[in-house]
């Protein structure tokens, strides 16, 4: 469902599959992989700090705890439903799903959590327990993902954090375009699977 631009949440009876227009927008949300990506001056500093270790799938299942337990959620519960975390830890282990984590003093600090299809990468959520975390996960992710050859970061739907970042918002006919030419890419996330 990936594929077709479309993305699980979980419900009462399963996992749903749905669109941008879930959130009530008709436009789907991309993060640029050029020089359109902003990184905001105070999270500079941040990062030039070196306080935050990166790492890549070294606790997916932490990353996917973080994420669905965030507070944030839909009437007060988590999209991410026991049903979701199976499918996530399924294509965890069959090398479709990653996750791209910030390590603060050895603990983990933050992360996102996403699907990567050919050259494309899906994000679909994003957590942090310490301040930035997130954030820097997010600007050393764009950097991992101009390295490896991706065309396509997937946000799904804007928001103000994403906005900051320089993400746009494109015509789902558009964003298709883009899906399915990146999907057909030999691109891997990491070297090996998993």
């Amino acid at each position: 469902m990936y594929a077709q631009g479309y993305f699980p949440l979980g419900m009462e009876q399963g996992i749903g599959w749905f669109d941008q227009r879930a959130y009530g927008t008709p436009y789907r949300a991309l993060m640029p992989l050029d020089e359109r990506f902003h990184i905001p001056r105070s999270l500079r500093r941040v990062i030039n700090s070196g306080c935050f270790e990166i790492r890549i799938n070294s606790d997916f299942a932490g990353v996917l705890e973080g994420c669905a337990t965030r507070g944030w959620s839909y009437k007060s519960e988590t999209w991410i439903t026991p049903e979701v975390a199976w499918l996530y830890l399924s294509l965890h282990r069959y090398g479709f799903a990653h996750s791209f984590e910030t390590w603060h003093k050895g603990r983990l600090a933050g992360g996102i959590l996403g699907v990567a299809l050919g050259a494309a990468f899906i994000g679909d959520s994003m957590f942090y327990s310490v301040p930035n975390a997130s954030k820097v996960a997010m600007v050393r992710l764009v950097e991992h993902l101009r390295q490896r050859g991706f065309e396509v970061f997937d946000v799904q739907v804007q928001n103000p954090h994403l906005a900051r970042f320089g993400a746009v918002e494109v015509e789902p006919q558009v964003f298709l375009q883009h899906l399915h030419r990146a999907i057909a890419k030999p691109v891997r996330f990491t070297e090996k699977v998993g």
